[in-house]
Formats: structure tokens, C-alpha cells, sequence
């Protein structure tokens, strides 16, 4: 849908001054822009640490007479928790609007669900994305979190990486909730674990067996260098 289109969204909803909407702020400013583009007050909440999205009990506890709509991210191909979120929304009268669609499955999608089942089944030391039955995931991006002692100890490992020449990043860099535009005096503490522990390693429908094998013994030789946290 991108920001337009959610924009457009509430703004068809009726959506707009004096009304709150639930986001997430381990994402990117962009759900947040859109509801003050419609003239809503984005009202942030934690979220969920195995799906790194809404959680539909943080959600809960944040809403208020205001609230009017909750929007979900689905982020890194990650589906949010459609079905707690919209049980959230019904019990208040609340709609639901995404910010943007869930992935359409395609030929690359397969092809990187297919590296990142090789990743979860060799990678030691990190903490791979969590899956299970049911559980839809493109992997547009593939996350991991490196234990031990938070973003010290995440930075030294993605400096460590790229030294030996496989690329990574921080997916999230800066909760919304943090950023100058949009700050709040706020403890999310699961938004906050996950911007200092998660990191971003390459799953791209392209890469090869050989590239895949480096990713996984190259991390796999670094995991024993990093404490597991207690």
C-alpha cells in the first residue's frame, strides 16, 4: 500500500484529528507518517518478540478513548498477528488497516525461503528467526539476534562479518519511538532488545550454495567468541 495509500486509507476511514493510532516503533517512520499525514496521532506499542511485530497484548494496554485504529507492520516478510490484533480491534469498535500487504508469494520468495530454512538448520551461536506451523514468512529480510550483551556485543559480531566479507546490517536502527520527529518517554522494552540485538544477514534469491555455506561458517566460527546472555 505504501504511505499514500495508508494515508488514503484513514483518511476513508474518517480517521483523523483527535484520533490515536496504535503502531509499532521497531519498524520505519513510515506507518507513524501516515497517520500524522492524516492527521491522527501515531500512539506507539511494544511488540511481540518472536514475530518482531504488534503485539496484540502491548496493544491492548495502549488503548484509550481516542484510539480509533490499529495498524500493523508486517515486517521483514514476517506476517504481524492478524487474527490477535483484529480480536483486540473488534472488542472496541476499532478497524484494522495494514500499512502495506503482506508478500505475494513468487520465485524468489521460494527461493529465499529455501536459503533460510539452510540458514536455520547450520547457523550456531544466533538466535534465528522464529517459524513454526502456520506461520507465513518471505523473508524479505533475514534476522537473526546475536546474544550476549546487546548492541556492544551485536556491533562487534557485524564488524567482525564484514571483515571477513560477508555483508550484514542493522535492520532497525533507531526505534520511531526514539527519533527525534516522533519522541516519546517511553520503555518498550522488547522494541528496545530487539534494536540491540537484531541483525540483518544476506538471504537474497541469488546467492549462491558456496556464498551460503561462507554466511553460515563464517557466523558459526564467530558465535563461540560471543557470551550467550545469562
Amino acid at each position: 500500500m505504501g504511505t499514500t495509500g495508508t494515508v488514503e486509507a484513514l483518511t476513508a476511514a474518517g480517521i483523523g484529528a483527535g484520533d490515536e493510532v496504535v503502531v509499532p516503533s521497531y519498524a520505519t517512520p513510515d506507518a507513524a507518517e501516515a497517520v500524522r499525514r492524516a492527521g491522527a496521532v501515531p500512539v506507539f506499542a511494544d511488540i511481540d518478540p518472536y514475530s518482531l511485530c504488534l503485539d496484540p497484548a502491548a496493544v491492548a494496554a495502549n488503548l484509550t478513548l481516542r484510539t480509533a485504529a490499529l495498524m500493523p507492520v508486517h515486517l521483514f516478510g514476517r506476517r504481524a498477528d492478524l487474527a490477535g490484533l483484529r480480536a483486540v480491534a473488534e472488542r472496541r469498535g476499532l478497524i484494522v488497516v495494514e500499512h502495506e500487504p503482506a508478500d505475494a508469494l513468487d520465485e524468489n520468495t521460494r527461493r529465499r525461503q529455501a536459503n533460510a530454512a539452510y540458514l536455520n538448520s547450520r547457523l550456531r551461536g544466533v538466535v534465528t528467526p522464529a517459524t513454526g506451523s502456520g506461520v507465513e514468512h518471505s523473508y524479505r529480510t533475514y534476522v537473526v539476534r546475536i546474544p550476549g550483551n546487546g548492541r556492544p556485543d551485536r556491533d562487534a559480531f557485524a564488524r567482525a562479518l564484514r571483515a571477513r566479507g560477508v555483508p550484514c546490517h542493522v535492520p532497525v536502527q533507531t526505534p520511531v519511538h526514539r527519533l527525534p520527529a516522533y519522541r516519546r518517554d517511553l520503555w518498550l522494552a522488547e522494541t528496545e532488545r530487539a534494536a540491540d540485538q537484531c541483525l540483518a544477514l544476506p538471504v537474497d534469491a541469488a546467492l549462491t550454495p558456496r556464498e551460503l555455506h561462507r554466511v553460515v561458517a563464517v557466523c558459526n566460527a564467530l558465535g563461540g567468541l560471543v557470551p550467550a546472555a545469562a
